[in-house]
C-alpha cells in the first residue's frame, strides 16, 4: 500500500514539474513567435522541447504540441505573420489594436493548452 502512495506522489510531482515546463515553453514560443515566423519558431524550439521532456521523464508529445500551438498563437502584433501585415493598412488598424485583442487571445490559448494538452497527450 505504501508503494502505491509513493508512486502516486512521484507521478503528481512529475506532472507538476512538467506543467511548469509546459507553461514556460508556451511563453517562450509565443514570445518568439511575435518576431519570428511561426515555422522558424517551431523549428528552433522543437528540439529544446523534446530535450526538456527527458529531464522530468515525460512523454515529449505534450511539449512538442505546446510549441506547435504557441508558435502559431501570434495574435499580438501585426508583424508576426504576413497576413496580418497585409490587412493592417486596408483595415486601418493601429499596432495597439492588435495588442488589445491579441494579448487576451494568447492568454486564452495558454489556459486552454495547459488544461487540454495533458489530457490529450498524457505526460506518462
Amino acid at each position: 500500500m505504501a508503494w502505491a502512495a509513493m508512486a502516486r506522489s512521484t507521478l503528481l510531482a512529475r506532472a507538476g514539474r512538467a506543467s511548469v515546463v509546459l507553461v514556460s515553453l508556451f511563453v517562450l514560443a509565443a514570445g518568439l513567435g511575435l518576431f519570428l515566423s511561426n515555422t522558424a519558431t517551431a523549428v528552433l524550439l522543437a528540439p529544446i522541447a523534446i530535450t526538456a521532456a527527458e529531464s522530468p521523464e515525460v512523454s515529449p508529445y505534450a511539449f512538442a504540441m505546446t510549441v506547435a500551438i504557441a508558435a502559431s498563437a501570434t495574435f499580438s502584433t501585426p508583424v508576426s505573420t504576413p497576413v496580418t501585415t497585409l490587412v493592417m493598412e486596408p483595415g486601418r488598424y493601429a499596432f495597439l489594436d492588435f495588442v488589445k485583442v491579441g494579448v487576451p487571445l494568447v492568454l486564452l490559448t495558454l489556459v486552454v493548452c495547459v488544461v487540454l494538452i495533458p489530457i490529450l497527450f498524457p505526460f506518462t
